[in-house]
């Protein structure tokens, strides 16, 4: 079974707490049940993780270069810092999407530009807690592990 990690930054342990008119209402633990609910769908296997360090950041990106088909990445404030994460996902063989729940490019002038997003295969911002269903579907679309129960648009998108 082809398999995804979901990694979380600095501060979305706090999500439904934490500024709620930004990032909404839904907890972080809502958000992997639902995660969790369409691996299932698309069998594929998720290991879901949050950490407010950014050195055990690098180490799962790391560790996951060796058994991780895709990695969806929400980076939250690292985002605009990390140079050891935007080194990490440099050597990620497989495909990377960078999350982010608000639309940074709409935000203050130290949340518009992630530094990650030279190293990400794509960026999904803006979408609220349905941008992790989003950024799921298209790590595994871009891992190959779409499986062929689902309509075409959604299997092999429009090109």
């Amino acid at each position: 079974m082809p398999g995804i990690l979901v990694l979380n930054g600095p501060n979305l342990n706090l999500l439904g707490e934490r500024e709620p008119e930004i990032y909404g209402r839904t907890t972080l633990a809502d958000i992997e049940a639902a995660c969790r609910a369409l691996g299932e769908t698309l069998g594929v296997g998720l290991d879901f993780a949050q950490s407010n360090h950014e050195g055990e950041l690098v180490d799962r990106i790391q560790a996951a270069r060796k058994d991780r088909d895709a990695l969806v990445i929400n980076p939250a404030g690292l985002s605009f810092t990390s140079v050891p994460i935007l080194d990490a996902l440099k050597i990620f063989p497989a495909p990377v999407i960078e999350l982010h729940l608000s639309n940074i490019h709409a935000r203050d002038e130290h949340h518009r530009h992630s530094i990650l997003s030279h190293a990400a295969s794509a960026v999904i911002c803006g979408l609220g807690a349905y941008g992790y269903l989003v950024a799921v579907q298209a790590a595994a679309r871009l891992a190959g592990a779409t499986p062929e129960a689902l309509p075409a648009p959604l299997r092999t998108g429009l090109g």
